[in-house]
C-alpha cells in the first residue's frame, strides 16, 4: 500500500465523517409538521396548534365562519 493510496483513503474517510457531522436542516421537518390547513384560504398551521389560535385566524380572516367550517378535520385541544 503506497502513500498515495493511504492519502486517498484518508480523504474519503474524512469526507464521509464531515458529511455525517454536518448540522441537519429543520426546514423539512417544519414543512412536514404543517398539517392543519384552512379549507377557505388554504393557510397551513403546525400540527400542535391550539383551537384558540385557529379562532384568531377565523376572526381575522373569515369572520362569518366557524372552526368546523374552516378546519373540518381538526380534532385538537
Amino acid at each position: 500500500m503506497g502513500n498515495g493510496n493511504k492519502a486517498n483513503m484518508k480523504r474519503e474517510r474524512n469526507a464521509k465523517n464531515a458529511a455525517a457531522s454536518e448540522p441537519k436542516s429543520q426546514l423539512k421537518a417544519n414543512q412536514a409538521a404543517l398539517s392543519v390547513k384552512c379549507a377557505v384560504c388554504m393557510q397551513t398551521f403546525m400540527s400542535t396548534v391550539r383551537t384558540a389560535a385557529l379562532q384568531e385566524h377565523i376572526d381575522a380572516k373569515h369572520p362569518k365562519k366557524d372552526v368546523a367550517t374552516c378546519f373540518p378535520g381538526f380534532t385538537g385541544p
